[in-house]
């Protein structure tokens, strides 16, 4: 069952992109380009070398592949030290989120800030997702438990998820809107300027494709709802 358990982790799903290899020189800017011209219209975003020798990591966008020197393989999942536990796909992914999240300033959010501020955390959200109403019930023990939220707005439900969504932004006490919304209450209709185009973006980046998901400050994902306790206990284990 455990060594079952560690192929699962480790397996990839490899597959051949061309019958021929590109180019026999171990060059990463010249297997970027190969890969550019592979893939167009996808952005590469980086091409970094592993610890195995041939094998290179390829961001783009929000994914993260491997390939060979030659760009003629690709393979799918996460590439793990076995000795060490450490996930090399997940630090790379880490990266992806912190940049997306970065795209996002507290302007174009709504923010609950404890009056001493000692994590922050980006929480994707629905007004109408069950969990992430439970979520925010907890409001209260994580401004008293000094954690910043940023919410990143995504509504999932249709027409009337985002006009609702659109009214709580638009709404003159945005965080007062937000409260009644989750709480089950109705919002007056508004329309304006709004940036849940961009928080949609910024959520798809981040590779969450349900609510609530939390993002923390180094990057790590916690998908689905976490309990305020469970979560203190996550952010005091990261500060240490």
């Amino acid at each position: 069952m455990i060594i079952k358990t560690v192929i699962h982790t480790v397996l990839f799903s490899l597959f051949a992109l061309c019958s021929a290899p590109l180019f026999a020189a171990d060059d990463i800017d010249a297997l970027q380009q190969a890969l550019i011209k592979r893939f167009p219209g996808v952005s590469i975003d980086k091409v970094n070398p592993t610890a195995i020798p041939g094998l290179y990591q390829v961001v783009a966008g929000s994914q993260v592949v491997y390939t060979d020197s030659q760009g003629r393989y690709m393979i799918e999942g996460d590439l793990v030290d076995m000795d060490t536990g450490k996930n090399f796909s997940e630090e790379a992914k880490k990266d992806i989120r912190k940049k997306a999240v970065a795209r996002l300033s507290d302007e174009e959010m709504i923010v609950y800030q404890p009056e001493k501020p000692k994590y922050s955390v980006d929480v994707v959200t629905d007004i109408y997702c069950p969990y992430c109403r439970k979520l925010h019930e907890e409001m209260d023990e994580y401004l008293e438990s000094g954690i910043k939220v940023r919410y990143i707005l995504l509504p999932l439900k249709g027409k009337k998820d985002y006009e609702d969504t659109l009214s709580v932004w638009c709404a003159e006490d945005r965080n007062l809107a937000l409260d009644i919304a989750k709480s089950g209450g109705g919002v007056e209709k508004k329309t304006c300027d709004n940036p849940l185009a961009k928080h949609k973006q910024v959520a798809r980046q981040i590779g969450v494709t349900g609510t609530p998901a939390i993002i923390l400050e180094d990057g790590s994902l916690l998908p689905g709802y976490v309990p305020i306790k469970q979560l203190v206990k996550v952010l005091n284990g990261k500060s240490q």
